[in-house]
């Protein structure tokens, strides 16, 4: 198994956050056939996500975003593409989004 552990830090306030991580979630189960579940918080959300051999969870709060996930073992070969995609779509999805006011 491989992980991914990626920690991005924002400015957008949990409102906002949670509107982005929303967002985020029904990309990769269109992109990726995920299947995600939220599970709302007070202080933050976190969006649980699962397909055969990958699953992980995505926490959301008030100042950063934290992604966790296991590949199984014919996903953990492509670990680098894979890590490196999502870093790509998570500072795509951050750069798009306004600026806490």
């Amino acid at each position: 198994m491989a992980d991914i552990h990626i920690r991005r830090e924002h400015t957008l306030g949990l409102t906002k956050a949670r509107e982005l991580a929303w967002a985020w979630a029904e990309n990769v189960e269109d992109k990726f056939q995920m299947v995600c579940t939220l599970v709302e918080g007070k202080a933050g959300d976190t969006v649980e996500f699962k397909r055969p051999g990958a699953s992980g969870t995505l926490d959301v709060t008030a100042t950063h975003f934290e992604l966790r996930a296991k590949l199984g073992f014919l996903l953990g070969a492509f670990k680098g593409t894979i890590e490196s995609e999502i870093q790509k779509e998570l500072d795509k999805l951050l750069a798009a989004a306004p600026k806490k006011k």
